[in-house]
Order: structure tokens, then sequence, then C-alpha cells
């Protein structure tokens, strides 16, 4: 329960420092790369590509046709956001990165019209077969 409490407090912080996202944006970043570790079977450091593929995943399994809403309210309308939230918690020792890993990594891996526009549709496809 400290480690949560300790999390919350550092996400606080965070955003009195740089307010473009919302809180909960940077929990569900957590929360995507654990679950993409999972996915991968990875357990140790996933490069900025992986993680953005798994965010991706994530949110269209959580949010469903509703996932660009979500992330647009939280303020992220592209890949370098969630760049900037994930060196953000670099910054304050939440995530580590290594030598090779940048901010650049993050920028326009997908279009984020592509990546959630035909949700719905999709699953709906997907559902038929």
């Amino acid at each position: 329960m400290e480690e949560k409490k300790n999390f919350y407090n550092v996400v606080e912080e965070i955003f009195r420092e740089d307010s473009r996202y919302k809180p909960d944006s940077y929990e569900f970043v957590m929360q995507a790369l654990h679950f993409t570790q999972e996915k991968l079977k990875k357990q140790s450091h996933l490069n900025g590509k992986e993680l953005l593929y798994g965010i991706r995943d994530y949110a269209i399994e959580q949010y469903g046709p509703m996932a660009r809403t979500v992330l647009n309210h939280w303020g992220i309308s592209g890949t370098e956001d969630f760049g900037n939230i994930v060196f953000n918690m670099i910054g304050k020792k939440i995530l580590s990165k290594t030598e090779n890993d940048s901010l650049a990594d993050f920028k326009e891996v997908y279009d984020f019209d592509s990546a959630f526009s035909n949700v719905l549709r999709d699953s709906v496809i997907k559902g038929k077969k």
C-alpha cells in the first residue's frame, strides 16, 4: 500500500511541474507497461516502440471505441505524448532507461487516427469470424 501511495504522491508532484497530462495517464502507462511485458513475455526493459504498440493494444482492450476520447481527455493526442509521460516518470525514478533510449523513440510511431478510428468496426468484424 505504501508503494502505491508513493507512486501517486510522485505523480502529483509531476503534475504540479508539468500539467499537460492528467494524473490518470501516468497510472494508465504503468498498467500498459505491465500488460505489454506480459504480452511479450518480457519482464525486462521495453523499447519505446514496443511500449507504444502495447499502449495502443491496452487502450483498445480497456476502452474500446472510446480509447481515443479517453486519451485525448488526459491530454494525449499522439505517441510523443506517451514519451513525455515516460520521461517524466524516468526523471522521478519511477521508470528507468538505457543509454539508447530517447524521447525521439516515441515520435510519430503511429498515427492516432489510424490506430484508434476503426476500433468498433474491427471488433465487430473479429466477432463475426
